[in-house]
């Protein structure tokens, strides 16, 4: 197997041993800035305090313009009321994801 003129020839090459290259520079991260980037819309859930005198209905006039979505107030809030009629003044009320004048 002779020098064949096809294949390189390596049989001078010497190994690197006794030399010591510099290391490769570290990345630099420092002007990275967090973020994140989505279509998708953010929305906090809504709320109401229950003012003295209030009632589901007027809860709903009020904000909706239709007294009779007190139901929708109603079935939000179904792990803290039982009974549509008997809210407190202070308890806060979470509002239908959908609620709006024309939902």
């Amino acid at each position: 197997m002779a020098n064949e003129p096809s294949k390189p020839n390596f049989s001078n090459v010497q190994s690197g041993a006794g030399t010591t290259a510099p290391p490769p520079p570290k990345a630099d991260f420092g002007n990275v800035a967090a973020g994140v980037d989505s279509t998708a819309k953010v929305v906090a859930p809504k709320t109401y305090t229950v003012a003295k005198g209030d009632s589901l209905s007027k809860i709903s006039k009020h904000l909706y313009g239709n007294a009779n979505r007190w139901k929708e107030i109603f079935e939000a809030n179904r792990d803290q009321l039982e009974n549509p009629d008997l809210i407190q003044p202070g308890q806060i009320l979470k509002l239908p994801a959908d609620a709006g004048p024309n939902a």
